[in-house]
């Protein structure tokens, strides 16, 4: 049985090393993509922000939208009802909206057989509500909050043809500071340094994420998101398949303030897991067996390191296993803070405050991943801003109605 552990650790050793490999990876691509020449692509975009209810801090959020260094866009806000709590927000922008940017408000009606904001995308998406002269459509949630450059940033990639899709991705920074928000953003930032240089294994965030008009239109974007719940995987697939290219912009990646509850701990990332499983199984079957395998592992070499009698093999093996992977793991995790903090320098004290979560708490992520992925596996029901839908398939949502909020 000892030699089973023997192997099991010398691999999960392994793949600890190749990890930290990433973390350096993910630094320098951070570091060349913020010496890149500042590119002169400035189509006209339509940024398209569906919302629903009061993100915390949502008009500071929105108010990013309006001040962004871009010389011709527009803002289509999109909502399901006109009494949704987030409109009195919306209609307080466009009132002191001072025309950099034009601006609307789109009611788009509730979903019926698709994800909510799914539904609000497509309809802001329709050739009725986007500008005529747009040549670029984006995407941002309400809950991020976007800088200064990054509407430019996020669509100099797009002057590729080969790039059909510019993506970034969020960052979680708590106010509170408490266990299960520190916890959150750890969990999320281990996704976050899954993107980098290779435009072929990259995905789409639908939270900050840029299309051509005329790439969304010749691949039947609006077609393929119906029925969907997931905007990004949907549009990762439709990538894939065309054989474009999905283009990380470190500088599009956006800080996102959220403050949860243990229990809003669980909800969330057990919500993206279940949506993993359905529109993304290799995913989900990667994080399952990676996190069993790092837990048994770990659980392991702590039981042989009490239990063997001291000084054997077995102990020192043991130990060492824990102190490699200890090691690489915070290694990694220092790279990916410290090419984070290049990018969002307007909250680099928030960031310093996460040194030690980020540092530490990794080692209960791989325990988290494991129970999400084990619920995936037996519901495919999910709660999403206050709705109940059950994910029939990547092609089919039911919506079985309101759920606790």
């Amino acid at each position: 049985m000892i030699y089973i552990f023997y192997f099991l650790a010398a691999v999960l050793i392994f793949f600890s090393w190749k990890s930290l490999r990433g973390g350096r990876e993910y630094l320098n691509f951070f570091r060349r993509e913020l010496a890149r020449e500042k590119s002169s692509y400035r189509p006209f975009v339509s940024v398209i922000a569906p919302c629903r209810g009061l993100d915390r801090e949502l008009e500071k959020n929105l108010e990013k939208l309006f001040e962004q260094d871009y010389p011709a866009y527009e803002v289509i806000f999109v909502v399901d009802d006109r009494r949704d709590e987030a409109v009195k927000v919306i209609e307080k922008l466009l009132d002191k909206d001072d025309g950099r940017a034009r601006s609307k408000l789109v009611v788009a009606g509730p979903a019926r057989d698709e994800g909510q904001k799914v539904h609000n995308l497509r309809e802001a998406e329709a050739v009725w509500h986007a500008a005529a002269e747009s040549e670029v459509f984006v995407f941002v949630d309400s809950d991020a909050r976007p800088a200064r450059e990054w509407l430019g940033h996020l669509v100099a990639p797009l002057a590729d043809e080969q790039v059909g899709c510019a993506t970034g991705y969020r960052w979680f920074i708590s106010r509170r500071r408490n266990f299960a928000s520190e916890m959150l953003s750890v969990w999320n930032a281990s996704v976050a340094s899954a993107l980098g240089a290779n435009t072929r294994s990259n995905f789409c965030w639908g939270g900050s994420m840029a299309l051509r008009r005329a790439t969304f239109e010749k691949m039947g974007m609006r077609e393929r998101l119906k029925g969907t719940v997931s905007d990004d995987f949907a549009v990762t697939r439709a990538m894939k398949e065309n054989s474009l290219a999905v283009y990380f912009v470190p500088q599009a990646l956006t800080a996102s303030f959220e403050d949860c509850t243990p229990a809003g701990l669980l909800e969330f990332t057990t919500r993206q897991m279940k949506i993993t499983r359905v529109y993304a199984p290799h995913l989900w079957r990667a994080s399952f067996i990676g996190s069993f395998l790092f837990n048994l592992v770990m659980l392991w070499a702590a039981a042989v390191v009490f239990l063997s009698p001291k000084f054997g093999f077995s102990f020192w093996f043991a130990a060492l296993t824990v102190t490699a992977v200890s090691v690489f793991s915070i290694g990694k995790a220092h790279l990916r803070l410290k090419a984070v903090k290049l990018v969002l320098t307007a909250y680099r004290t928030e960031l310093d405050r996460q040194t030690l979560p980020q540092l530490t708490l990794w080692a209960l992520s791989p325990a988290l991943f494991f129970y999400n992925s084990a619920c995936a596996l037996f519901s495919r029901e999910i709660l999403w801003r206050g709705i109940r839908y059950k994910l029939e398939s990547p092609f089919r949502t039911s919506k079985l109605g309101p759920g606790d909020c």
